[in-house]
């Protein structure tokens, strides 16, 4: 009975800190927030660290906009689709690139996996165009086996920085048993059972399936907290190596100081080496140090890991105000959030 309480939805959702419902769980980063916007005497100080990203990369960056700064040779092929644009025009472009099924596609402006989604035939890729009414992105699928996120952050005009959160994602997945459906083996795991009302809306022909003993089954090939991934910390990778990895890599990202990068890699050691890794995606100020999401890690070393992320954000504002790099005002902040809403209650609709 106790098992039974302890791993249902609700129970997780008050009790686990990384179900907790967002209202909930920024409280204390919005103090976090407010403390060094007193201190640096702009609200949105923020905005500054990334000068050439959106808001600094708090919302509504445009995510080919920023690949655009990155390494071309560590990117995905890509086309990027504007609202409007023929059918004729988008499989022309991906035949020129040499791209074949599967896709992935996903808005050139969104978070948290919104509207993503793998394609596995043109059938699939032709109705995600149909559905939308917004700019996105379509990306080869990256097939290598490690997905990873990593915050680093550079001092402008310091030849070298620092990774200060390594994250490993554990994707959603079920072994079956030969008798269990796809469905019941979900209900089991307290973690694939949140995803089970998602599965029953996207990909109800799923959960009927009866895996074969030992077979392990992957779910969910997107990597990201609200779809089911599991994040674990791989703080303990972090070394000078690794450290020198992204020097290089953010030496000609001009503009831009602190971010994530959730990319793909071969293995550690080879994304040590600087070999062996795709960039799929880099997100600015708005970036978690993704390692906090790891369950093993007390409530309080979260919140103090965020407090530090933000003291850094901080400490990078102060040079670039001393550089003359100017902050977003309140006028330009709130007309930046009403486009931003506008924009996503426009796409929310049309999913």
């Amino acid at each position: 009975m106790f098992n039974r309480i302890t791993s249902s939805p609700l129970f997780l959702k008050l009790f686990v800190w990384e179900y907790w419902p967002m209202g909930l769980a920024i409280v204390p980063t919005v103090a976090f927030w407010l403390w060094f916007g007193l201190r640096a005497r702009r609200l949105f100080f923020f905005s500054a660290v990334n000068p050439a990203i959106e808001t600094g990369g708090m919302m509504g960056e445009s995510k080919i906009d920023i690949m655009r700064h990155l390494p071309e040779e560590h990117l995905p092929k890509t086309v990027f689709v504007k609202t409007g644009t023929p059918w004729e025009k988008i499989i022309s472009e991906l035949k020129a690139l040499e791209m074949d099924y599967p896709l992935i596609a996903k808005p050139n402006v969104g978070e948290r996996g919104f509207q993503v989604l793998k394609v596995e035939e043109e059938d699939m890729l032709r109705d995600y165009h149909a559905a939308n009414r917004m700019d996105f992105l379509i990306q080869e699928f990256v097939d290598l086996p490690l997905e990873v996120s990593i915050l680093y952050h550079r001092f402008p005009d310091r030849e070298k920085g620092a990774v200060t959160s390594v994250c490993l994602k554990e994707f959603l997945q079920v072994k079956g048993d030969g008798r269990s459906s796809i469905r019941d083996l979900m209900k089991r795991d307290p973690r694939a059972n949140l995803q089970v009302g998602r599965f029953e809306q996207e990909k109800p022909e799923v959960l009927s399936q009866v895996p074969a003993s030992g077979e392990q089954l992957l779910l969910e090939p997107i990597g990201n907290h609200c779809r089911g991934t599991k994040f674990l910390s791989g703080n303990h990778l972090i070394d000078p190596e690794l450290n020198a990895v992204f020097d290089r890599l953010t030496r000609k990202m001009d503009g831009i100081h602190y971010g994530r990068f959730d990319m793909k890699c071969s293995s550690m050691d080879e994304l040590r080496k600087g070999n062996s890794f795709k960039i799929l995606e880099y997100n600015g100020v708005s970036s978690d140090p993704a390692h906090i999401y790891d369950p093993s890690i007390p409530v309080w070393k979260k919140y103090r890991d965020v407090f530090r992320h933000w003291e850094i954000m901080y400490r990078i504002y102060l040079v670039q105000r001393d550089k003359g790099v100017r902050a977003m005002g309140l006028a330009e902040a709130w007309g930046t959030w009403r486009s931003y809403w506008k924009y996503k209650h426009r796409i929310e609709g049309a999913d």
